[in-house]
C-alpha cells in the first residue's frame, strides 16, 4: 500500500491526522479567475505576488547567495527535560524518570532509553540543557520569537507586537527560490502552535500549509493551453483590477502576477507537496505518523526553496500533567511519543546529510518550557519555566556536544544559561541576516530583531 495514501490512518490518537495530498490532488486552481484572485488577495495573509515581491526586495538588499534554511520542530505542550534529554538517575524517586537512561555516542552523555537513535546520532547533535525559558508561557510566542520580551499577556496584546524568527526570516531573508513562501507552518492548531509576524506586517505571516495544499493544481477543465492564453488572461486580469482598483495590492500586480502565473504552470509548489514521489523506504524511515510525515514534507519544502519551516505534530501533545487529562502522564502519555520523536530526528538529520543539505539546514527541536522535576499525584509533571532542554543539528555548526547543565534535581540552570535572544541571534546568523537589523512597528519606531543583547551561541561556531 502506498504510505502516502494511508497517512490518515496513522495520525496521533485523538487529534486530526496529517493532511497528505495524493499525487493527483496536490495543488488546485479552480479557474483562471480563481488563480488571479488567489494571486492578488493572498493565502494565509501572504499573496503569491507578495511572496515574489518579498524575495525580490531581499535580493536587492544584499541577501546572501548561500541558500540556508531552518526547520523548527515544535514539541507543543512542554517536553519534559528530565524524561528525555537531561536524565537524573541519582535523584530521589519522586524526581527521577520512570524510564531508564542509555549512553550516547558522546562519552559520559546519557539520554532516555526510548531515544536509541538519538543516542547513536549524538555526535551530530547539540543538546542545550540550560535554556532559560522563564519568560515563556503555555504558548509558542516567546521561544518561537527568540525574545523574552514577547510573551502572552492578559490585555489582548500578546507578544507585545514582536515577530517570530520565521517572520523575521521572511522579511529580511526571503525565500530561497522564486514563487516559494519564505515561512511556512505545518501545524494542525495554528493559534496554539504557530507565532506569526506580530506588528511587523501581515505579509510576513507564515503560510498555512493546509491553505496551500489542494489549492493550485489545474483541474481537468483548465488546461495549460487554456491558462496559457495570455491575451485572455490579461483581459481577465484587467477586469479584475478595475473591479478592485482600491486594493493596495494591485500596485504590485503588474510586476509579480506573471511570476505567480509561472509558479502554477511550472509546478514548483506542486512538486514539493507531492509526497508520493518519495520512495516507500523513505516514508518508512520517517514514519507514517504525523510528526514524521510533516518532517518529510519539511525537507521537501526547504529543498524547493522555503527558508523557514515550522513543524508541529499535534497541539499540546507534550502537556503531560497526568493520567486524568487528555495527553496522559509521563509513562502513559510520553512513552508512545518518544519513539516518534526519536525516529523523526534521526530521519531528518541522516536524510539531509545524505543529500548534502545538512550544513545548509539548521534543525531545532524544542517546546515552550520544561516540566516540573517532582512527579505529581497523577503520574505527570506540571509546567516548569525555569529551564528546559532543546536539540540542534545541522547548519554547518560545531555539534557533538552538550551545552549547559541543570542542578542535580533538574530544578534550575547550573551552568551556561542560553537565553531566547541567543537562540534568535544564532538563527539569524545562520540565515545571513545582519544582527543589527531593525524592523518598524505600527508607530514607525525601529525595533531590533535581536533584543536584550542576544549573541550567537559561541560553542556552535
Amino acid at each position: 500500500m502506498n504510505p502516502v495514501c494511508n497517512i490518515a490512518e496513522h495520525g496521533l490518537s485523538g487529534v486530526s491526522p496529517l493532511f497528505a495530498p495524493a499525487a493527483n490532488d496536490v495543488l488546485r486552481v479552480q479557474s483562471r479567475r480563481w488563480f488571479l484572485q488567489t494571486g492578488l488577495t493572498g493565502m494565509a495573509g501572504l499573496s503569491l505576488p507578495g511572496i515574489l515581491q518579498n524575495r525580490a526586495l531581499a535580493l536587492a538588499s544584499g541577501k546572501p547567495t548561500r541558500k540556508t534554511s531552518v526547520i523548527l520542530f515544535w514539541l507543543s505542550g512542554g517536553p519534559s527535560h528530565i524524561d528525555m534529554w537531561d536524565p537524573k538517575p541519582d535523584a530521589p524517586s519522586e524526581i527521577r524518570s520512570p524510564f531508564g537512561h542509555i549512553p550516547t555516542s558522546l562519552p559520559g552523555v546519557h539520554v532516555c532509553e526510548h531515544l536509541p537513535l538519538t543516542a547513536k546520532l549524538m555526535n551530530k547533535l547539540t543538546l542545550i540543557r540550560s535554556v532559560d525559558c522563564s519568560a515563556s508561557n503555555h504558548t509558542p510566542i516567546t521561544m518561537q520569537a527568540g525574545n523574552a520580551l514577547a510573551r502572552r499577556t492578559n490585555d489582548g496584546k500578546d507578544g507585545a507586537g514582536y515577530p517570530s524568527m520565521g517572520a523575521v526570516a521572511a522579511k529580511f531573508r526571503g525565500a530561497n527560490a522564486p514563487g516559494m513562501p519564505a515561512f511556512m507552518g505545518l501545524a494542525d492548531s495554528w493559534k496554539s502552535d504557530v507565532w506569526g509576524a506580530g506588528h511587523m506586517g501581515d505579509k510576513f505571516e507564515p503560510v498555512n500549509y493546509k491553505n496551500l495544499a489542494g489549492r493550485l493544481k489545474l483541474p481537468d477543465e483548465v488546461t495549460l493551453e487554456r491558462l496559457g492564453d495570455r491575451r485572455g488572461l490579461q483581459t481577465e486580469l484587467d477586469q479584475f483590477k478595475r473591479a478592485v482598483e482600491s486594493n493596495p495590492l494591485i500596485a504590485s500586480a503588474d510586476n509579480y502576477t506573471q511570476q505567480a502565473y509561472d509558479v502554477v504552470t511550472s509546478g514548483r509548489v506542486q512538486k514539493a507537496f507531492d509526497l508520493s514521489k518519495e520512495k516507500a523506504s523513505t516514508h518508512e524511515a520517517y514514519g507514517t505518523h504525523s510528526l514524521g510525515q510533516k518532517a518529510l514534507l519539511a525537507r521537501r519544502l526547504v529543498e524547493a526553496g522555503v527558508t523557514f519551516v515550522l513543524v508541529s505534530g499535534a497541539w499540546g501533545y507534550f502537556d503531560h500533567h497526568g493520567d486524568k487529562v487528555r495527553w496522559g502522564g509521563i509513562e502513559k502519555g510520553l512513552r508512545p511519543l518518544l519513539p516518534r520523536v526519536d525516529q523523526t530526528l534521526h530521519a531528518i538529520v541522516t536524510d539531509l546529510e545524505a543529500r548534502g543539505k545538512l550544513d545548509d539546514t539548521l534543525i531545532l527541536m524544542m517546546g515552550e518550557f520544561g516540566r516540573s522535576p517532582v512527579i505529581n499525584k497523577d503520574a505527570g509533571r506540571d509546567h516548569w519555566a525555569r529551564v528546559m532542554s532543546m536539540v540542534m543539528a545541522g547548519g554547518g555548526m560545531n555539534h557533538g556536544q552538550v551545552i549547559g547543565s541543570t542542578d542535580d534535581r533538574g530544578y534550575d540552570i547550573a551552568s551556561r544559561p542560553v537565553r531566547p535572544a541567543d537562540l534568535a541571534a544564532t538563527v539569524y546568523q545562520h540565515l545571513g541576516i545582519d544582527l543589527n537589523t531593525h524592523w518598524q512597528n505600527t508607530q514607525g519606531r525601529p525595533i531590533p530583531i535581536v533584543t536584550q543583547g542576544g549573541k550567537p551561541i559561541s560553542e556552535l561556531t
